[in-house]
């Protein structure tokens, strides 16, 4: 008897309820999350000797758990939360929102749906994911630093630096300062350990860029064949991407990084505007993409953009067909590497 065991992750414990093909409630287990979790969850399972596990947000809170299973051999499906809410409330009956019953509706939502993602090993995709979002991290960081040293500099001298900072025309900025009051004093102080720390994130963004480079090239991606992806943008790309097959075409890849238009109707008139869904992250790798081909005059892509303006579209509305054809590509590019590695 196929069994589907339907967890609900939390940072302290995880819910697991086993459900047999009529949807009925076998079991159910509560474990601490320690590093025996997955010990006692096996061995609780054991019975049940054809199983699924279905974890919710395995690529989020129940990432870990998710691993632990496949890594032992376990069958592993990713559950959307929103696709066991909607299981909860509007097909079970079991209203009321607790751990079981949301164990429950996530084991029923795996046994309902044939389309759900299966989970595999962290491979090369999470290790680009995790570099991505520390490049990212630490590009944040220094924006919000450079930000914050503008308006110090702008208020010890008039004008500031008005173009973008780099630290040796700060230093020379500085040297050129002479504090005459205790606020004055105060705030070229502050602008010296700002500066300081910018040269520190500066030196973490090249050594991020390093590992970036040689993680992308240890992929043997093709993504960087596309004009205007490199290493950087490629990362972002191939980590939150993560398996391509889960992907059934181009569409269903377009819709998840949010570069397939959404339609809107008022009054007879219909338009179709940037999607703010989607992987967030995805679409700003895309977005990045986009302009670095804009901005290079004979690219393809310019040559695009342009045709799309020539044919009556808006600039947002060429950027977005753009990017959706750098989305198509993209997809295109990544079966490839599937194939290649397999």
């Amino acid at each position: 008897m196929k069994v589907i065991i339907g967890v609900d992750p939390h940072k302290a414990t995880h819910q697991a309820v086993a459900v047999n093909d009529r949807e009925t409630e076998i079991d159910r287990i509560s474990v601490r999350a320690t590093r025996t979790q997955t010990e006692r969850l096996l061995s609780w399972s054991a019975p049940f000797t054809e199983r699924v596990w279905a974890v919710e947000g395995a690529g989020g809170l129940g990432y870990l758990l998710a691993q632990q299973l496949v890594d032992a051999g376990e069958t592993v499906v990713d559950v959307p939360a929103t696709l066991a809410a909607r299981t909860r409330v509007l097909a079970s009956g079991r209203s009321n929102k607790t751990d079981p019953n949301d164990a429950w509706s996530v084991a029923v939502t795996a046994l309902r749906s044939d389309a759900l993602r299966q989970v595999a090993p962290a491979s090369h995709t999470e290790v680009l994911r995790l570099l991505s979002k520390r490049n990212t991290d630490i590009g944040n960081q220094r924006c919000r630093l450079v930000s914050r040293l503008h308006s110090l500099l702008a208020e010890l001298a008039a004008g500031g630096i008005a173009k973008e900072i780099n630290a040796s025309d700060v230093d020379r900025f500085l040297a050129g300062v002479t504090p005459t009051t205790p606020t004055e004093q105060t705030r070229f102080d502050l602008a010296v350990e700002l500066l300081d720390d910018i040269r520190r994130l500066d030196t973490q963004l090249k050594a991020s860029h390093r590992r970036i480079r040689v993680a992308v090239t240890a992929s043997a991606t093709t993504v960087t064949d596309l004009f205007g992806v490199g290493p950087i943008i490629a990362a972002g790309l191939i980590g939150y991407t993560g398996d391509i097959a889960r992907f059934q075409n181009r569409d269903r890849y377009a819709a998840y990084n949010g570069t397939a238009p959404v339609e809107f109707s008022s009054g007879g008139r219909t338009v179709h505007r940037l999607s703010q869904r989607g992987n967030r992250q995805l679409n700003h790798a895309l977005h990045m993409a986009a302009i670095c081909q804009l901005r290079q005059p004979h690219s393809a892509g310019r040559a695009y953009f342009d045709r799309k303006v020539a044919e009556g579209k808006t600039n947002k509305e060429a950027l977005r067909a753009l990017k959706r054809q750098i989305s198509n590509a993209v997809y295109r590019q990544l079966v490839v590497d599937a194939r290649n590695s397999d």
